[in-house]
């Protein structure tokens, strides 16, 4: 099974270095990367020109022009340039545990798109790891642990690791709480759905648009919580005057069994 990890990022290259070193330190090797830039300017596209020299995995910039807060567009067009069977969404500030790709291959199941968790940084904690380069990924329970107990991270329970088993799949029909930041599922059931919907403008819900249309075409929900945890850095909240707009067009979404994406993927194949 080929896997591709899509990597959104806008304008922190800081944090999208931590994020790309912790792909360098995966267990499981066999994977690519394709960054969705958001519109980043330069020192982004600085920054994957040098580390594609170097990284253990082929990396790829995916670029779009910078008109607003675009993440599903950035995440199209990206899946548009992949033929892997399968695809690993993440963001650019989400820094993986080190076996996060392992375990996302090890859950993956034909007719399931997978949902996993994470945990969140400090600010502090946040501006220290990006100052000195900490590499968080290779941090022990035994670490984590003091730093929770700094309150520096909001919870320890997601660095569990529990098997797979039925129990993972109690919740096939549930949308609610999942994020695009730990996400994946087959390239071939996100062709199906017209992926990402680039109706909704500004922050918000997009992700929970695609879920629910994957849901509505008989794909499952499957949890990848307690195995394929992911370090969240902490950044200021966005924008969110666009979210009662996007939250009209989930509604309308809720109240219809419709599948594909209004404005998605296939403009781009």
């Amino acid at each position: 099974m080929k896997i591709a990890v899509i990597v959104t990022t806008y304008n922190r290259p800081d944090a999208l270095e931590a994020v790309l070193k912790g792909f360098d330190a995966q267990t499981d090797r066999d994977f690519e990367v394709l960054v969705a830039d958001d519109g980043s300017t330069a020192d982004t596209a600085a920054l994957i020109r040098s580390y594609a020299k170097t990284a253990g995995f082929p990396l790829l910039h995916v670029w779009q022009e910078d008109t607003g807060f675009r993440p599903g567009a950035a995440r199209n067009r990206a899946l548009a340039r992949t033929t892997s069977d399968y695809i690993i969404f993440t963001d650019g500030d989400c820094i993986p545990a080190k076996d996060f790709v392992f375990q996302h291959r090890r859950l993956a199941q034909p007719g399931f798109f997978l949902g996993g968790n994470r945990i969140l940084l400090t600010e502090g904690l946040t501006a220290h790891v990006l100052r000195e380069k900490l590499p968080i990924q290779e941090w022990g329970t035994g670490r984590w642990l003091l730093v929770w107990l700094r309150s520096d991270i909001n919870r320890l329970l997601p660095l569990l690791r529990l098997p797979d088993g039925e129990y993972r799949r109690r919740h096939a029909r549930q949308w609610e709480g999942i994020k695009t930041c730990n996400l994946s599922a087959w390239r071939q059931d996100l062709v199906r759905v017209n992926g990402f919907d680039e109706a909704y403008s500004g922050w918000g819900l997009e992700d929970s648009d695609l879920v629910i249309r994957l849901i509505n075409a008989g794909i499952r929900h499957k949890s990848a919580r307690f195995a394929a945890p992911l370090f969240h850095l902490w950044h200021r909240e966005n924008d969110r005057s666009r979210l009662p707009e996007n939250q009209r067009r989930l509604s309308e979404l809720l109240a219809t069994p419709r599948v594909e994406a209004v404005q998605g993927l296939r403009q781009y194949r």
